[in-house]
């Protein structure tokens, strides 16, 4: 019977709702193709996973199964494809592909960190703030967004907060099963990431430092297999993984863009666009709980921020204009606001009648209806099962002989997976820009004539990137052949250039 009242507790009725809210917000409009967020990092988990999936189903077309495997070939390869071997799999077991299964996967990966996320926090604060922590990762609408995606970040989130989870643990009762629970999770982390290192190898450093001298770490076995273990789980498989391309990833996004950190306008792009994510003054009441947290808690935030910030530092481009890459400042927001929800919570417990109902009203109308209404509402504004269609008739277009360059949206990817067809890309005015920024920037003649080499078709979809390079349309327009034109393409014959 105690066991009974207290699994019907508010607090645990509290949990169960917020649970249920998250996955509603999230499963809602499950089956529409992913092209509303980040389309092209999210097709490119779906060509991958459709590759391993003819791979695995025995009776299929060769032909087929071939250009599947050549198309997911052309995408880039930064991490390992646990996302699209469970999709895979999952398919091979439904009979066949279905997109969504992959959204599904990353919901259940966010859920599930949620989860330990408020057991982290309900043991550094109380109920009411570990609370607050769990409605702000399942209800705070980026989150909502960025979670249920085709993409490895919402399982590498897991990871770091089980990591977290694990660790803190460890520092509380230092047994072996803790150590290597973290120790497992963190290295997982990074394998489905590489990016997580720094929040994982930052917060397991501050932790150790802050509660063992270093000749008592240099003595610590277990402080040594957390370390071993943490580096081996990713290493192990990148090291051997020749298909891999984060040396590329590396010369391309840090190296050629690190004179951006001597910029003062980067540091401030990037707040700004985080301040859009997750608002400013989110940002501002973490920083603020990192200085008011109790001395256990404050380590792993203080390993949490750093790991991010230098994370941050290494891909600066793309700290201010791709969201996802910020999707593990949610956890970490969450938990370093639970210190000044602690706080006020202290202050209110003398609310009484009308005042205390009041608050519980606002609270659970800005916190909890608002938001859900706010992400239900954009799951609604968007069906992209018609944009599905158009690439399937755009692939199906194009000739089936031939070498296809083209100026379309998302890197190809939707006319790659919908339509079939694999092409080399001509560089929108943002790539061009890119370019730019690496110093790699050409004249027009010199690109077009490299480009063009050994191409046969040329494809326009993103009219507006044509307009926008106005020489590029006088020359196409001036030497080829439209060979077809319809609403949103045009498609130019290089191989009889006019007279």
């Amino acid at each position: 019977m105690t066991t009974l009242k207290r699994y019907c507790s508010p607090e645990y009725c509290a949990i169960f709702l917020l649970l249920i809210l998250g996955a509603i917000v999230r499963f809602y409009d499950l089956t529409d193709p992913p092209l509303d967020y980040h389309p092209s990092r999210q097709l490119r988990g779906a060509i991958i996973a459709r590759s391993i999936y003819y791979q695995l189903i025995p009776d299929v077309d060769p032909v087929k199964r071939e250009l599947a495997i050549s198309i997911a070939r052309s995408t880039g390869r930064f991490e390992a494809p646990i996302l699209e071997t469970l999709a895979a799999y999952s398919y091979r077991l439904i009979g066949s592909e279905q997109l969504w299964v992959g959204r599904a996967f990353s919901i259940v990966f966010w859920l599930t960190g949620a989860l330990f996320l408020f057991a982290l926090a309900k043991r550094v604060a109380s109920p009411l703030a570990a609370l607050f922590a769990l409605g702000y990762i399942l209800l705070l609408p980026f989150a909502v967004q960025a979670s249920r995606v085709f993409q490895p970040d919402p399982a590498m989130t897991m990871w770091i907060i089980m990591t977290g989870y694990a660790i803190f643990r460890w520092q509380e009762t230092p047994l072996w099963r803790w150590a290597l629970f973290a120790a497992i999770a963190g290295g997982m982390a990074v394998l489905t990431k590489p990016v997580a290192g720094y929040i994982i190898a930052l917060s397991a450093i501050t932790i150790v430092l802050a509660h063992y001298k270093p000749w008592q770490v240099v003595r610590n076995p277990q402080v040594w297999t957390m370390a071993f273990l943490m580096a081996v789980i990713p290493f192990g498989y990148y090291l051997s993984n020749r298909q891999g391309n984060i040396g590329s990833y590396f010369i391309n996004w840090t190296a050629s863009l690190s004179y951006l950190l001597k910029e003062p306008s980067f540091y401030v792009r990037w707040l700004s666009f985080l301040s859009d994510l997750v608002g400013f003054s989110s940002i501002a009441l973490g920083l603020l709980g990192v200085w008011i947290a109790s001395k256990h808690l404050r380590p792993l935030l203080l390993g949490w921020w750093a790991g991010y910030f230098l994370y941050g530092l290494t891909v600066p481009y793309q700290m201010y204009t791709h969201s996802y890459y910020s999707l593990q400042l949610v956890p970490i927001l969450a938990l370093s606001m639970t210190p000044i929800v602690e706080t006020i919570s202290e202050r209110i417990k003398g609310l009484r009648g009308f005042w205390r109902w009041s608050l519980t009203v606002w609270v659970v109308l800005l916190i909890v209806i608002y938001p859900v209404w706010l992400s239900i509402t954009a799951a609604r504004a968007e069906d992209n099962r018609a944009a599905a269609e158009y690439w399937q008739k755009i692939g199906a277009l194009l000739p089936a002989e031939g070498q296809i360059i083209a100026l379309t949206q998302a890197y190809g990817y939707p006319l790659m997976y919908y339509g079939w067809r694999k092409v080399t890309l001509w560089q929108t005015s943002g790539e061009q820009e890119l370019a730019a920024l690496r110093g790699r920037e050409k004249d027009f003649e010199t690109t077009f004539a490299n480009r063009l080499d050994g191409m046969d078709y040329f494809l326009v979809t993103a009219l507006n990137q044509f307009e926008a390079q106005p020489q590029l349309k006088k020359t196409l327009y001036e030497n080829y052949p439209l060979l077809a034109e319809g609403k949103g393409y045009l498609i130019f014959d290089l191989t009889h250039p006019l007279q």
